[in-house]
């Protein structure tokens, strides 16, 4: 009787062995089915995914929590995280689940708050599980948490369960690696073999995404900056004063155009007084917002300057001092100024390593260049500024401009040039009665020459009529 119970039971623990081997294989059977319909359908839906968390209000964190939550319901996991490679440190991007791996005494509840708990943890590559797995470059399944040393410094590793992951590489580089913790499909008991192949698998899928991502956010961060730059150039353009002014019988008219978003040239004209006007014209080195910012700055400084003024020498050295004192070395600006006195048609000129200025008196041209350095390139005592002062006839026109004109290049990479620059504004003074058309016509032969700008270009237009 008693060896019959035995056998009994034996027969009954080889049957409940075999059912529980049944029931595995029987699950590893389905998930492999399953896999084998996923198919092109897989990427459509992976994509879908995708979509439908960019367009969350979590936004490209959606995308990536999306991902994750994806890779969970595929692999039968409790929680999986996401990291990125930056540089020596593991950035969470996306999460789902209360995945643990992480130093903190309280659990956090939801995915942002998950994510938020993980980035105030930085994982290093080579260092703990994850940074090894990404220095290695190969996938890893741990059967249990709770018995493997790498994790015994956690807190609640025993309640983990079975952990993996899985490096997310292309070309040889690693750019991030995927963690599934805990087997929700036989709870408590290792990763299958299934499990962990598929799991292998998804990497690529989930390397898009992340691309994606990124390709994403550079886009949204390039139309931002588009915005601001369109916000700053319509500020810029604001701030420009009428392009044409009149004092007693001088005229002045001034025009630029812009390479880029921004402007790095500007144009000014200050009225000192009843009888005095300033008139600017400045260039600063580079192109874009570099070169937009220091032109802004010598702009506002000259203003303020100007509410002060006493000669022109002097102005031309306090605004030095200022961009000395506040720019870096490798920053200077050009600029050309004019003092218009129109008692006895006076003008004054002083340049500061801009380009010459360009004088049309009864069908003659002259060609005037005081020394001058840059501005901001040198201290007070080493900085230099000459002036000329001249009787401006009736009919005498002035041109002032940046190099932006005369280093035009068409497509042969030749340059338009001082020469041919003051030809072209000798024949437009010829022919052209106001400031406004000899600037016309110099612009329209720059451009009729130039195969694109690649320079900022300003023109100021000074007669005496």
């Amino acid at each position: 009787m008693l060896a019959t119970l035995i056998i009994l039971l034996v027969l009954l623990t080889v049957a409940a062995v075999a059912a529980v081997s049944f029931y595995r294989k029987t699950l590893e059977l389905r998930m492999d089915l399953t896999g084998a319909m996923m198919g092109r359908a897989e990427i459509s839906n992976f994509l879908s995914r995708f979509a439908s968390g960019i367009n969350c209000e979590d936004g490209l964190d959606g995308a990536m929590h999306s991902t994750a939550c994806y890779i969970r319901e595929q692999i039968n996991a409790a929680s999986v995280a996401i990291y990125g490679v930056s540089g020596e440190n593991l950035t969470p991007l996306g999460v789902s689940g209360d995945f643990p791996l992480l130093d903190a005494h309280a659990a956090p509840v939801g995915t942002r708050q998950v994510l938020e708990e993980l980035r105030r943890h930085p994982l290093k590559v080579g260092s703990g599980f994850l940074g090894k797995v990404v220095e290695s470059k190969h996938s890893e399944v741990v059967p249990l948490a709770s018995v493997d040393s790498r994790f015994e410094h956690l807190e609640d590793s025993d309640e983990w369960g079975s952990v993996m992951a899985t490096p997310m590489i292309k070309d040889g580089v690693v750019f991030g690696v995927i963690c599934a913790v805990g087997n929700q499909m036989l709870a408590g008991s290792p990763f299958s073999d299934t499990q962990y192949n598929r799991f292998r698998s998804l990497a690529p899928q989930v390397l898009m995404v992340h691309q994606l991502v990124q390709v994403y956010g550079e886009i949204n961060r390039r139309e931002r900056i588009d915005q601001e730059l369109a916000f700053v150039r319509q500020f810029q353009n604001s701030l420009l004063p009428p392009a044409a002014v009149t004092l007693g019988d001088f005229s002045v008219c001034a025009r630029t155009t812009s390479a880029k978003e921004v402007n790095g040239d500007f144009f000014d004209m200050v009225q000192i007084d009843e009888n005095r006007m300033l008139v600017m014209v400045g260039d600063a080195c580079g192109k874009g917002m570099p070169a937009c910012i220091l032109a802004s700055m010598t702009r506002s400084f000259a203003r303020a300057l100007a509410s002060d003024f006493t000669t022109l020498t002097k102005f031309l050295r306090d605004v030095n001092h200022n961009l000395n004192r506040d720019s870096d070395d490798d920053r200077f600006i050009t600029m050309g100024c004019c003092l218009i006195d129109k008692r006895g048609g006076l003008v004054e000129f002083g340049r500061a390593g801009h380009t010459d200025m360009i004088m049309h008196v009864h069908g003659h041209l002259r060609r005037l260049a005081p020394r001058g350095t840059a501005l901001g390139m040198l201290p007070d005592e080493d900085a230099e500024f000459d002036t000329i002062c001249l009787a401006v006839d009736h009919g005498s026109s002035l041109m002032l401009f940046s190099d932006g004109l005369s280093e035009a290049l068409n497509h042969d990479r030749e340059e338009f040039g001082s020469d041919r620059l003051v030809n072209a504004f000798h024949v437009a003074c010829e022919h052209r009665d106001t400031p406004s058309g000899v600037i016309d016509e110099v612009m329209a032969a720059v451009h009729e020459f130039e195969y694109e700008q690649n320079d900022d270009q300003t023109i100021v237009m000074i007669r005496r009529d």
